[in-house]
């Protein structure tokens, strides 16, 4: 991480503003549990929308709630910024997962004037079984 890693916004100012930019994420009460620097947790409810057969959370919904991780952590360290998107994300299945709410807790990598780099752990089940590591990217709109 370099010196542009202090907090813009607590993790409630930033569910707020993901929930008022994307209206799909009050649906299903997405919540960002904690954000700290370097550092955002979100949890996404489990919900039937999640399964695949053999009754294990799919990778739709897993990519879903890395990509919110990411989301939520860009938008604590520069704030505001809903025009920041995801440039690349590389997820790796580690084993099967069980249904549960999926948690996902992203690490901030660099942070530049362009990019962000990222990875996230995702948990799911009742016993928070290690399912996914993603690494990823944001491209972020010029800032003043």
């Amino acid at each position: 991480m370099n010196e542009n890693t202090e907090l813009k916004l607590t993790a409630a100012e930033v569910e707020a503003v993901i929930k008022g930019g994307l209206p799909s994420a009050t649906q299903g009460g997405f919540h960002v549990e904690e954000v700290r620097q370097g550092y955002a947790r979100i949890r996404l409810p489990y919900s039937p929308w999640m399964l695949r057969p053999g009754n294990l959370v799919s990778g739709p919904a897993l990519f879903t709630a890395a990509d919110a991780a990411m989301y939520a952590l860009v938008m604590a360290h520069i704030g505001p910024v809903v025009m920041s998107v995801t440039a690349n994300m590389n997820l790796h299945f580690l084993s099967a997962a069980p249904t549960g709410d999926i948690v996902a807790e992203a690490k901030l990598l660099r942070l530049g004037l362009r990019l962000a780099v990222m990875e996230v752990s995702l948990f799911t089940g009742a016993e928070k079984s290690f399912v996914a590591h993603v690494t990823g990217t944001y491209a972020l709109p010029r800032r003043r």
